[in-house]
């Protein structure tokens, strides 16, 4: 059986970038990721005069508290990751000075006015050109409060690290459980945050610097699961991030009558551990709203299973799709059709009927790294199938080729652009 080691995780890294920042002390991150997005962060946090520095593989992160962060000489720059952007406005919205912050790419087109809405209600004073990057944060006496109805894992995110230089309590209501790496991250720093189900509730105050070890990333496994799937192989992932959250693709797998095992040896801040599939025929299968968030960047991936899967398979609650690096509805669809597979995404459910992958054009990327690495799954067992942007995935996963052909030996196609 062949072994894959997944790179380390992109959301726990940014994450532990972020609060390391604002933390009393010096902080280790061992197995960080070093990407597009994860250097981005990098970039921001020294124009607020925070210290990084390289050593043997880990980052070493030189915190300067709550109130330490300085005024950045010009517009801070998120490249194109939609987690920095949310996360870091969630931190300026408690500064004594006021920032700017833009993007490059897609980023630039993505949506802002839930961000800003959300941290106004903490008093926050953010605002959103056009409800779009670039967004102005001004200092704002923060006042805590009560948010009901969030949405995804970054906006959750966003008002947590606002919620730090509040003047009282920030209690949250999620609408369907997301990710929870940043709670868990605030829980080891020694934030006073509890969480009760839907409800977390932050008390304002100092974090302390604590040395981590980032885990695999999930979500870069994901495609080495789905390609095992597809080829009917078995598959071992080590040191992998175990996080419930983020679990939904495997449980989806398994759903579609996939043999998945897993093994956590690591549970505090992050459980981790191996994760094995048995050769599998997959079946089709409805999926409901509330488990999406779980799976929310696998949605290209479950959809590429589907269409090899015998049946008709349903995903509900993905319109959050339309927000990301691209429309990921039309550019999962898109996709579909280049595979030669019917499917369609009509009231609110996308439909995928099952066949046999037969290459009708290359894959349009749409420069988005999660449909590359979903096409990629696909030309494990469908070769022709021409990939010609193969670069975005440097966003998330700059060794994603090498480790395929390592672990499947297989080399896309990259046709033409």
């Amino acid at each position: 059986m062949n072994s894959f080691v997944p790179p380390p995780d992109k959301s726990i890294t940014i994450r532990a970038l972020l609060l390391g920042a604002v933390a009393c002390g010096s902080a280790r991150v061992e197995n960080p990721l070093f990407c597009e997005d994860t250097e981005a962060a990098l970039v921001c946090l020294d124009a607020l005069g925070v210290r990084t520095c390289r050593d043997a593989g880990a980052l070493v992160i030189e915190g300067r508290g709550l109130k330490g962060l300085r005024q950045p000489a010009g517009a801070l720059d998120a490249g194109e990751s939609g987690a920095l952007a949310r996360l870091l406005t969630g931190l300026l919205a408690g500064q004594d000075f006021a920032a700017a912050l833009t993007g490059r790419g897609s980023l630039l087109k993505r949506p802002m006015a839930p961000l800003a809405a959300t941290l106004k209600k903490l008093g926050a004073r953010v605002t959103a050109s056009a409800g779009r990057l670039p967004l102005t944060v001004k200092p704002a006496a923060l006042k805590g409060g009560r948010i009901t109805g969030l949405e995804s894992a970054q906006l959750k995110s966003a008002a947590l690290l606002a919620g730090l230089y509040a003047k009282a309590p920030v209690t949250l209501l999620e609408k369907l459980p997301s990710r929870d790496h940043t709670e868990r991250l605030l829980a080891l720093m020694g934030a006073r945050l509890t969480k009760n189900g839907p409800r977390i509730e932050l008390r304002p105050g100092p974090l302390t610097a604590r040395p981590l070890t980032v885990p695999g990333d999930i979500s870069a496994a994901a495609p080495f699961l789905a390609a095992a799937l597809l080829s009917r192989r078995g598959l071992k992932i080590e040191n992998c991030g175990l996080n419930p959250t983020r679990l939904g693709f495997v449980e989806a797998l398994k759903k579609m009558g996939a043999r998945i095992d897993l093994a956590a040896a690591i549970a505090f801040p992050e459980p981790c551990g191996t994760l094995t599939v048995a050769p599998s025929r997959l079946k089709a299968a409805s999926f409901s709203p509330a488990e999406v968030p779980g799976m929310i960047d696998e949605i290209p991936l479950l959809a590429v299973c589907a269409g090899s899967a015998a049946g008709v398979t349903s995903i509900k609650g993905i319109e959050a799709l339309r927000g990301k690096e691209s429309d990921r509805i039309e550019s999962t669809l898109a996709l579909l059709r280049a595979l030669g597979i019917e499917a369609a995404y009509t009231r609110g459910v996308l439909k995928i009927t099952g066949g046999k992958f037969k290459p009708l054009a290359p894959v349009e990327t749409f420069n988005d790294h999660r449909i590359a690495m979903a096409a990629a799954a696909a030309a494990v067992v469908c070769p022709a199938l021409p990939i010609p942007d193969q670069a975005c995935v440097r966003k998330s996963y700059p060794d994603f080729w090498k480790d395929l052909h390592k672990t499947f030996g297989f080399r896309a196609a990259a046709g033409r652009g």
